[in-house]
């Protein structure tokens, strides 16, 4: 488990993960000593009529190869579960889950069980505007002599790659969201696409490493007017020298482009009330729309079912083509009231638009009507009663929307690895009561404190804003990931008073833990060679608060073996010791198991009782003479049957 990452991570360079990807897709330019063949490479790409520049544009920033090493090098938490919120009945089969941890930690671990499957991503990662609280924060454990050493570069240069820490400059901003951005590349489904929420301070340096992570032609800027000029041009809108600003970016990136076709959204017309509700129709406002073609338009195709004779209600005859399929469909929106035949009667008839009356349109590039900032807080006050409990929500119908578009299948897993107040949450499960959807979503919040309580010189208690609000703080929430997980559980309340729908409303919680430094040095002297057991109980080592150390090894290595963070193993007792089984693997954690239960496992597998190809053995658990027969026994299995061991330290 975790040696093997520690291990890894000595050798890690910051091309690591190119080259391992180049030996998965293309072996046959490696030798048989690992050193990859650039001139056999490049043949291949001139027999495929590849261009091969020797120059081009290349974004370059401070710590750009630390930010790839990043990319490369394993993580070295931990999956700790909260048993207790994830047994409760609501939650005990939900499929979503909610990660508290650093989301470069998240992605890794979610590589190994969600690698291609994830269909959308929204983030709405720190803008860096100098008063959103971003500063990058990497523990730095390596000295500049390493990194100078592991990346090739000046050890001048290493030392501010290290000086970056705490600091908010564009390069510290670039090196924090460039191996985030690289691994959940690989998270998209072949059609997945990425919605970033940016604003004008970063949005051109994010666009380049996007074109250079995915591609040039895998990118697109949608704007969002995030306020509304008229409304909120006193209270939100931000002065600018002499401007108000309205607009917020969207970067928009593809897996591929190719292969994306996105669904049309459903909003509200652009609707200019140059019409007051002249027929007082009870429905509300509305104005009317054309319903048909010029006369004599398409002349040729009077057969079609759209050409005919309407008759208004002062008795003048119109026959067109007219914006229906057939005559009765038109009977239909003329008893609905939905056609204008003028105020005496005697006019074409004009379809009504309704001001409130949503419809299916094709997604544009400026993102107008999809809610405000303004909005967002009131939707938070509507669930905490208190609109300042987070700092820059976003509103629900401009999450939803982008989700909507981009979810062609009712059961897409949905990501966001900056969740905040869990927006992305709430608007998954309101599309999912609007169309009876199953998507899931994976939340992933590090917990950063709202507000701190400081002592000024006087001995006074005061308090230091974080990220969040002072009124979160009050009201509870000294985290922000305590915000998102309350607004779920407030948020699946609301929607399933005011829907009655059948849709998931639960989630679980695993939260990423760092083992001390004590522990990691156990773990990686432990030498497996020796005939006994360190005196040290290594499955303790990983208690972390209410949850076992048991509990959270099984979690990390079922994660591990691509079966997710959220499902739960079956409990399987042999002669007198229980073993975990989940598919085709079984897991060894706890100490106990004896000989006699290793010979009940080989019997009950020979006679297809028990179905598994893999057994993941703990060796700090198991003595030394029990794993031996194991390796011994699971060589010579009857009936053809094979049980590959694996040990995990």
């Amino acid at each position: 488990m975790l040696k093997e990452n520690l291990l890894k991570n000595e050798k890690v360079k910051p091309n690591s993960r190119e080259i391992e990807l180049l030996k998965q897709n293309f072996p046959q330019f490696f030798s048989k000593e690992g050193e990859f063949l650039l001139e056999k490479f490049k043949e291949m790409l001139k027999m495929e009529d590849v261009k091969i520049d020797k120059e081009g544009y290349e974004l370059k920033f401070l710590g750009k190869n630390y930010a790839r090493f990043l990319t490369s090098t394993e993580t070295e938490t931990v999956i700790v579960p909260n048993v207790k919120h994830n047994e409760e009945e609501i939650n005990k089969n939900s499929e979503n889950l909610y990660i508290i941890g650093d989301n470069l930690d998240a992605l890794k671990h979610l590589l190994n069980s969600y690698s291609g499957k994830i269909k959308c991503i929204y983030i709405d990662p720190p803008y860096n505007t100098g008063s959103d609280g971003f500063v990058y924060n990497d523990n730095f454990e390596y000295t500049a002599e390493n990194i100078s050493e592991k990346m090739g570069i000046e050890l001048e240069e290493a030392q501010r790659i290290i000086e970056m820490r705490g600091k908010s400059t564009h390069s510290a901003w670039l090196t924090f969201m460039y191996p985030r951005l690289v691994l959940a590349r690989d998270l998209l489904t072949d059609d997945g696409v990425i919605f970033i929420n940016i604003d004008d301070n970063e949005q051109d340096n994010l666009k380049k490493i996007c074109e250079e992570i995915f591609g040039n032609d895998n990118l697109d800027v949608l704007i969002w007017q995030k306020t509304d000029p008229w409304e909120d041009r006193n209270t939100n809108a931000k002065q600018v020298t002499r401007f108000l600003e309205f607009k917020e970016y969207i970067i928009l990136v593809y897996k591929s482009k190719n292969n994306v076709l996105f669904n049309k959204v459903m909003r509200l017309p652009d609707w200019k009330n140059s019409q007051k509700n002249i027929d007082k129709d009870p429905r509300g406002n509305w104005q009317s729309g054309i319903f048909s073609f010029e006369e004599g338009h398409k002349k040729e195709d009077k057969m079609s079912t759209s050409y005919f004779e309407i008759e208004t209600p002062s008795g003048k005859k119109y026959t067109r083509h007219w914006f229906c399929r057939n005559y009765d469909e038109y009977l239909i929106l003329e008893k609905s009231g939905y056609l204008y035949f003028g105020k005496n009667g005697d006019s074409a008839p004009r379809i009504k638009i309704f001001e409130n009356l949503e419809k299916e349109f094709t997604l544009t590039s400026i993102l107008r009507g999809y809610g405000t900032s303004s909005s967002a807080k009131t939707e938070i006050e509507g669930i905490f009663f208190n609109k300042e409990i987070f700092d820059t929500p976003k509103p629900i119908k401009l999450v939803k929307e982008l989700i909507r578009i981009s979810s062609k299948n009712n059961s897409d897993i949905v990501l966001d690895f900056f969740s905040g107040s869990a927006t992305t949450a709430h608007a998954v499960m309101q599309l999912n009561a609007e169309d009876g959807g199953n998507r899931k979503y994976i939340m992933v919040q590090l917990p950063e404190k709202t507000y701190e309580e400081k002592i000024n010189k006087e001995g006074e208690i005061i308090f230091k804003a974080k990220k969040g609000s002072e009124a979160a703080y009050k009201a509870g929430y000294k985290t922000i990931d305590e915000i998102g997980i309350e607004r779920i559980k407030r948020a699946a309340k609301k929607i399933k008073e005011e829907t009655q729908a059948e849709i998931d409303y639960g989630f679980k919680i695993v939260k990423l833990e760092t083992p001390n430094s004590n522990t990691l040095d156990k773990i990686v002297d432990f030498n497996p060679d020796d005939n006994k057991l360190i005196l040290d109980n290594l499955i303790d080592e990983f208690k972390f608060g209410e949850t076992e150390g048991y509990d959270a090894i099984l979690t990390t290595w079922l994660n591990q073996d691509g079966y997710g963070m959220n499902v739960k193993s079956q409990k399987v007792l042999l002669k007198n010791f229980e073993i975990d089984i989940f598919e085709n693997s079984a897991y060894i954690i706890k100490e106990g198991i004896s000989s006699e239960d290793i010979m009940e496992l080989i019997t009950r597998v020979e006679k297809n009782e028990i179905a598994i190809t893999r057994l993941v053995v703990y060796p700090y658990s198991v003595p030394f003479n029990v794993l031996h027969e194991m390796k011994r026994n699971f060589k010579n299995l009857r009936g053809n049957k094979e049980l590959k061991l694996i040990e995990r330290y």
